[in-house]
C-alpha cells in the first residue's frame, strides 16, 4: 500500500513538473512563429558553399 501512494505522489510530481515546463515554454514564445516554417519552405537559400571559394 506504501508503494502505491509514493508512486503516485511520484507520477504527479512529474505530471506537474511537465505541465510547468509547457507552461513556461508557452509564456516564453516557443510556439510564436505561425509563419515562418510554411513561408521559407518556398524560398531557396542564398547560401552556396564551394571548395574553389577562399
Amino acid at each position: 500500500m506504501t508503494v502505491i501512494i509514493l508512486l503516485l505522489v511520484v507520477s504527479i510530481s512529474v505530471a506537474a513538473l511537465f505541465l510547468a515546463a509547457f507552461i513556461w515554454s508557452v509564456k516564453s514564445g516557443q510556439y510564436r512563429d505561425e509563419e515562418g516554417p510554411p513561408v521559407r519552405i518556398l524560398f531557396d537559400d542564398k547560401r552556396t558553399t564551394t571548395i574553389d571559394e577562399p
